[in-house]
């Protein structure tokens, strides 16, 4: 008899907030691929890396210490809680695993064949495509499987930017939040590359190339970051009731040296500030769980710079984290997973 489980997938965190610690969770993740991807060269590579991290790790430090809880690291400590929620509901086996840092792919993979686990479902705690999030993790968990647990079979929850669950959930856990006086709404996503759309398009010739591309209809669009947060965005302002001109888009989190996606959100704080935008709600919908690009950059960072341009009051809408609507969104698709098994 086939016997499944369930692992939630996360980005992962340092062991700790110290400088050796935060470290070596740079270097695996900065060290990934899929995540800085160029020069092609993997020795210069490896050497930039190794520079980043020289000229980050202190600061990165210092940036976990701030959102540091007794827990632990934030996204641990409420992915946990999400796994256990959603275990609560479940007669099958949830487990959770981080891309870089603890608990491992490998070790819980381990735990699950020591089990007798023969189906697997991924779930992704990324609700976008991307390759330096989702791409990345699933690509991980299947070259782990094959060495650890080579007859186990492995199944992966898409991306589900536009799943209409999905949007309810999202927009019932901002709704108290909306409903506060506010004159403007700032949907900030994790950025990436504009290169890594291109890269994306298998076709070569829609993304960056075809005129409101995000808006055609295309194929690309299944690995295409952009248009996804745009649907996203689209079907929470119409689900939720928005003004039109109450609300935009920004990037978060780039690094330097190359063309990210526009326009970034610390830059957006400024100029909304200067447009009158005195009382801005800031949702982070790219994040299912609040961690440092959420508590540190947005709602930290984010509102000192706002109320430094001149804003009056800066309000993060909290991610689903552990909500009972995100629990309950997790559920439902496990459970049609566990029916369509059913009728195979």
């Amino acid at each position: 008899m086939p016997s499944p489980a369930v692992l939630l997938l996360n980005l992962g965190s340092p062991d700790s907030t110290s400088v050796p610690d935060v470290k070596r969770y740079l270097r695996e993740f900065l060290g990934d691929e899929r995540v800085i991807d160029k020069p092609d060269n993997a020795f210069l590579r490896s050497l930039l890396v190794n520079f980043i991290i020289s000229r980050r790790a202190a600061d990165s430090a210092h940036a976990y210490s701030t959102v540091w809880t007794a827990a632990g690291s934030p996204l641990i400590a409420t992915s946990k809680h999400t796994q256990t929620k959603l275990q609560a509901k479940l007669d099958l086996p949830v487990e959770l695993a981080m891309n870089y840092g603890n608990p491992s792919i490998p070790d819980v993979l381990a735990k699950l064949a020591a089990q007798g686990v023969t189906e697997l479902l991924l779930f992704p705690q990324y609700p976008h495509y991307a390759m330096s999030s989702w791409e990345t993790v699933v690509v991980k968990v299947r070259r782990e499987a094959a060495k650890i647990a080579p007859k186990m079979h492995l199944e992966c929850v898409a991306p589900y930017f536009a799943d209409e669950d999905y949007i309810t959930a999202l927009v019932e856990s901002a709704r108290p939040h909306l409903a506060q006086p506010h004159d403007h709404l700032l949907f900030s996503y994790h950025s990436i590359p504009v290169r890594h759309l291109t890269k994306a398009d298998s076709s070569q010739a829609h993304c960056q190339v075809v005129a409101d591309c995000c808006n055609t209809c295309s194929p690309a669009h299944a690995t295409c970051y952009k248009a996804q947060i745009t649907r996203t965005t689209q079907a929470f302002a119409k689900k939720a009731g928005l003004d039109p001109a109450n609300w935009s888009i920004a990037f978060q989190s780039r690094l330097a040296n190359e063309p990210w996606l526009e326009p970034y959100t610390d830059f957006e704080f400024k100029r909304l500030a200067a447009a009158g935008k005195k009382r801005l709600l800031v949702i982070t919908p790219a994040f299912v769980t609040d961690c440092l690009e959420t508590l540190e950059e947005i709602r930290g960072r984010g509102a000192e710079d706002f109320t430094a341009a001149g804003g009056k009051s800066f309000h993060h809408i909290p991610c689903l984290n552990d909500q009972p609507v995100w629990i309950d969104f997790l559920e439902r698709r496990v459970r049609a997973w566990q029916a369509s098994a059913a009728r195979a």
